[in-house]
């Protein structure tokens, strides 16, 4: 029997995290992960072949967030997420709070920087579309925490606790284009805290730490809303297939303990990002000053060698 339009089998045998990881593709995710994995391979390529180097970490990072979208997506894990408020909260976190940190981490936009070709004179290509993009009005306001802050709280609250979520998850493209904006919400948030790549809003690192902190607690909140609930809060989940043998409240206190715990998981991740980024940048500075600090010292020995050489000259 379809659910909601969505074209999978109410059915689904009690979940277990083996039946969950089974292979089922939502072809919109499957090939827009496969493109995403083919383009940042073509640019690492390029610029292998030019004799440029490109850190090791950074590919691995970004394969590994576009793998996560996958493992939440392309798997068992999105059709019990149909019928099963807490694999639908673990595809939210994970495509929303650890999916967009990895991709960032593999700093794609400046990968695309360096691979693609300058466009001639007068001339606009794909590179200087990207660069005026970055540097675009729009990208300072949607970057900006006055922005990015109130949306990511926004699309918990605003987004569960109204009929909207209920409409999404009505149909299979509404449903992927929750899961687009949970992605782009994660993107648009932990990009200016994360900082690898360029973009209009570049804060020090405290101020980051500081917007990241601003956010977290929200999340915390919700996930203690949702466990503390005496009845259901989502219809879509109200009536869980008898097939699945769960009670809907428990599952949705469940769904509540995982909103609760993950959002301790970027901020860790964040943190450890930061002051590794942090303690590069001081190593950095540390080594421009010693650097200024010799010439400054050997302008003042030839200064002094000047001198020496003067006074040598008088006394003769």
């Amino acid at each position: 029997m379809d659910h909601s339009g969505h074209g999978m089998t109410m059915d689904l045998p009690p979940f277990t995290l083996g039946r969950g990881l089974q292979w089922s593709a939502d072809p919109f995710f499957l090939v827009a992960c496969l493109l995403a994995l083919a383009l940042y391979g073509w640019g690492v390529v390029r610029l292998r072949r030019r004799g440029d180097a490109w850190p090791v970490g950074r590919t691995v990072s970004f394969t590994v967030g576009v793998l996560t979208v996958m493992a939440v997506m392309c798997t068992a894990l999105n059709d019990y997420g149909m019928v099963m408020f807490s694999v639908h909260m673990v595809q939210h976190m994970v495509i929303s709070m650890l999916s967009p940190i990895l991709i960032l981490l593999g700093a794609p936009a400046t990968l695309a920087l360096r691979a693609l070709p300058v466009a001639g004179r007068g001339r606009k290509g794909p590179r200087e579309l990207l660069l005026a993009l970055l540097h675009s009005r729009y990208m300072r306001i949607i970057t900006h925490p006055a922005f990015t802050i109130p949306l990511f709280i926004a699309s918990l609250y605003a987004l569960y606790f109204s009929p909207l979520f209920d409409f999404l998850m009505g149909s299979r493209a509404g449903h992927i284009a929750m899961m687009v904006h949970f992605l782009a919400v994660g993107v648009v948030f932990f990009w200016p805290i994360i900082g690898v790549d360029p973009g209009p809003n570049r804060p020090g690192h405290l101020m980051r730490m500081l917007e990241l902190f601003a956010g977290m607690p929200f999340h915390a909140f919700f996930g203690i809303a949702l466990m503390m609930a005496s009845t259901p809060m989502v219809d879509s989940f109200r009536n869980p297939p008898a097939s699945l043998a769960i009670d809907a409240l428990s599952d949705q206190n469940a769904a509540g303990g995982i909103a609760w715990a993950f959002s301790e998981i970027p901020s860790v991740l964040v943190l450890i990002a930061l002051l590794f980024q942090w303690y590069g940048s001081e190593q950095r500075q540390a080594k421009r000053s010693d650097r200024a600090a010799e010439r400054d010292g050997d302008k003042e020995l030839e200064a002094y060698n000047a001198y020496l050489a003067s006074l040598n000259a008088q006394g003769r």
